[in-house]
């Protein structure tokens, strides 16, 4: 078995770091096997070199090793090309083709960013790790392959099964062993050391002298966050050495290429509602109905003060500073319309009329009185009552019922084809 350090060497990896080593470590000891790897880490930290160690170090290795970019392929077609397609299966598969997994019969095959799969190929990959067969897009021939798979992904696959856009069991199926790699920012002590095999490796590609750093210039170098970790340290080992002409670089001329510290701090992001956001939220909508009801315990109160009572003053001037409470400061002629639905509001002036109406349901009107605090909405009732016994009298018009109930009779009108009556 090779040493780390060989390993190193052989596939270009740059530092020392016990996190690192111990990744390498788990892919040389795992290689061997045909066991699924799923190799973890964010962006740019160098997830690509593992699938390849484990490739070459494996038995697997005179066979084909493939590496998909599955956030790069286009949902309608990634199917197509892990698995194939017979010709015809659809607009423009004018030949059959075969998939990756066909392919790379016999080799490995590297998923990077793995969880960027849509489900239905999520439930086709599930397949071939549990038994090694497929159907390609259009056929209904099941097929076999002998492939090793490797993924990877900078995703967290917890938050992700979590709002199911992963499948749970195939985590668990990719993730037979974790390898992960850790950020540059946890790697201290192999930041310069990258940077000047960066600068070296630039400076023989564009023929120029090698950059070097100041000793503040290695302590701005190290104390940066670098969230696109070594990707980012490369592009701007790179930017460096092309445009400045003086090689030794000051830690202010290093400053002029980093972005500011402030814009990489840490940003803490509500991602869900806690459950105190809930409860607040449950009291208002419980304050919004109980004031509700309290408006129409009063309208209640009030079209029982008004059948009882024919003081027609009295109650026009509690109706008014009812409206007042309801809709505020703002002009009575916005609500005309609704002062007219709601003939409470509207006050007859010919009560003497209802008389005999209201001695017939007098016991009925004690009756609301006892169980006023339960029937809320009986308002609606009375309403469909007075309007009903209304027409009735005057044998269906609608004109004299109107002018009876106090309210127009356009909106008797419309109220007659809201009740159906």
């Amino acid at each position: 078995m090779e040493s780390i350090q060989a390993i190193k060497q052989r596939f270009g990896i740059i530092g020392n770091d016990p996190k690192l080593n111990r990744s390498i470590e788990k892919a040389i000891q795992v290689a061997p096997t045909d066991i699924s790897v799923l190799v973890t880490g964010e962006s740019g930290v160098g997830k690509e070199s593992i699938p390849k160690i484990i490739h070459q170090l494996s038995h697997r290795k005179h066979g084909k090793y493939i590496a998909v970019n599955c956030g790069a392929i286009p949902e309608g077609t990634i199917d197509s090309e892990l698995f194939g397609h017979e010709k015809g299966a659809f607009t423009g598969a004018t030949n059959t083709r075969e998939g990756y997994f066909e392919v790379a019969d016999g080799g490995t095959i590297f998923l990077d960013e793995v969880g960027e799969l849509p489900l239905t190929t999520q439930v086709r990959l599930l397949r071939v790790l549990e038994n090694g067969e497929f159907i390609k897009v259009g056929s209904s021939k099941v097929q076999k392959t002998d492939v090793r798979i490797v993924a990877a992904t900078n995703v967290n696959m917890f938050e992700a099964i979590k709002k199911e856009k992963f499948r749970e069991d195939l985590y668990y199926r990719l993730s037979t062993i974790d390898i992960h790699l850790p950020p540059l920012r946890e790697r201290k002590e192999d930041i310069h050391l990258l940077f000047r095999k960066f600068a070296s490796d630039f400076a023989l590609k564009y023929k120029m002298p090698t950059i070097k750093l100041t000793d503040d210039a290695v302590e701005v170098l190290l104390k940066h966050r670098w969230n696109g970790n070594i990707r980012q340290l490369r592009n701007a080992a790179e930017q460096i050495s092309v445009l400045e002409h003086t090689r030794t670089i000051s830690a202010a001329t290093l400053k002029g290429y980093l972005p500011s510290q402030g814009d990489n701090l840490p940003a803490v992001i509500k991602t869900s509602k806690s459950d105190s956001d809930f409860s607040s939220e449950r009291e208002i909508l419980y304050k919004v109905l109980f004031d509700m009801k309290s408006d129409l315990n009063d309208l209640k109160k009030l079209t029982m003060e008004l059948m009882k009572n024919e003081n027609v003053h009295d109650v026009q001037k509690k109706n008014e500073g009812l409206i007042q409470k309801i809709y505020g400061d703002e002009e009575a002629e916005d609500y005309e319309d609704t002062i007219e639905d709601m003939e409470v509001l509207s006050i007859p002036e010919k009560m003497s009329q209802l008389s005999d109406a209201i001695d017939e349901s007098n016991d009925k009107y004690h009756f609301a009185e006892e169980v006023e605090e339960e029937e809320t909405l009986s308002l609606h009732d009375k309403e469909l009552e007075l309007i009903k016994k209304s027409l009735e009298r005057h044998q269906g018009k609608r004109k004299l019922a109107a002018a009876e109930l106090g309210i127009s009779e356009r909106t008797l009108y419309r109220k007659i084809k809201q009740f159906d009556l």
